[in-house]
C-alpha cells in the first residue's frame, strides 16, 4: 500500500502586527532674536526642526538650541505646565511653550517671540520682577490672627461652598501670560494686571482670611481695578483655567458693596 504524506499546516501568527513609527514631518520655526543690552533691533531666524504630532513647541526650541544654535535663549523648567517659566507668544497667542503641542498649531511655520508688557531679557525671556512684585502686594497669604496653631485648637473649617468661591483662582501659577494678553497693560506700565488683582480675589474670597480691608484699599487706585477695560483676554489664554476678568468683577463687587 501505498504511503500518503500529509503536509503540516502552517501555523498562522494571529499576534498583532506592531504599528509603523510614523515618520517625523519638518516645519519651519521663526525665533525672535534681540539682545536690549546690545541696542539690536529683533530679527526672525528660521530653522527646520523635525516633529513628531506629539511634539510640543518648547521641544522644537530645545532642538534647535542642542542642534542648531546654541545662543538661543529661553526660560523653562517643569516641561508639564506647572511652573509657569515658558510662557510666549506662539503664533501671536500667548501660550505656554511645554503645553503646546506643534499639531494643534495646523500649520507648517511656527513664530515664536516673547510675551508682551514685559521687559525682554534676551530673545524669549523676559523679566518677571514686576509681576512678582505686584503679586507680593496683594498679601497672597492668609491674614489672620488666630492661624499659628496653639494647644488645643484645630484646623479652620471649610465647607464645600466655601472653598468653591476661591478654588479656581488657587490654580494660577504666575506664568504672566494673561498679563500678556491684557489691552490695558500695553498703556498703563503701572496696572497691577490681571494677575494680580485675580489674586487678591482669591484671598479676600477666603472665609478664613481677615486682610480684606486691606486688600480693597491696594487695589482701590488709580492703576488698580478701576483701570480694568473688561475685555476678557487674559481669561482665554490661562492655561490652567483660571478665569481672571470674572476674578476682576467679582472683586468690584465687594468695592461696591454687593458683596460681603
Amino acid at each position: 500500500m501505498a504511503t500518503v504524506t500529509v503536509p503540516e499546516e502552517k501555523k498562522i501568527d494571529e499576534s498583532p502586527a506592531a504599528p509603523a513609527e510614523p515618520k517625523p514631518t519638518t516645519i519651519t520655526l521663526r525665533i525672535s532674536r534681540v539682545n536690549p543690552s546690545e541696542n539690536a533691533e529683533a530679527k526672525f531666524e528660521e530653522f527646520k526642526v523635525p516633529v513628531q504630532k506629539w511634539t510640543t513647541v518648547l521641544e522644537t526650541i530645545l532642538h534647535v538650541k542642542e542642534k542648531l544654535d546654541h545662543s538661543v535663549a529661553v526660560r523653562y523648567s517643569c516641561r508639564q505646565a506647572s511652573c509657569g517659566s515658558c510662557g510666549m507668544k506662539i503664533n501671536g497667542k500667548p501660550r505656554l511653550a511645554c503645553y503646546t503641542k506643534i499639531s494643534e498649531l495646523e500649520s507648517n511655520v511656527v513664530t515664536v517671540e516673547p510675551m508682551n508688557n514685559f521687559q525682554i531679557i534676551r530673545d524669549l525671556a523676559v523679566n518677571f520682577e514686576q509681576l512678582f512684585s505686584t503679586h507680593k502686594k496683594m498679601k497672597p497669604f492668609i491674614i489672620n490672627e488666630e492661624s499659628e496653631v496653639q494647644p488645643g485648637t484645630k484646623e479652620f473649617i471649610q465647607t464645600p461652598q466655601d472653598l468653591e468661591k476661591f478654588l479656581q483662582f488657587s490654580y494660577c501659577i504666575k506664568c504672566g501670560l494673561c498679563n500678556s494678553a491684557c489691552p490695558t497693560m500695553a498703556t498703563d506700565k503701572s496696572f497691577v494686571g490681571p494677575q494680580g488683582l485675580a489674586q487678591a480675589y482669591r484671598y479676600t474670597a477666603d472665609n478664613r482670611d481677615k486682610g480684606k480691608e486691606d486688600r480693597l484699599k491696594i487695589v482701590d487706585q488709580s492703576h488698580g481695578i478701576w483701570r480694568c477695560h473688561f475685555a476678557g483676554s487674559c481669561s482665554n489664554v490661562c492655561p490652567k483655567g483660571v478665569d481672571p476678568a470674572m476674578a476682576i468683577q467679582l472683586l468690584r463687587g465687594y468695592l461696591l458693596g454687593f458683596r460681603k
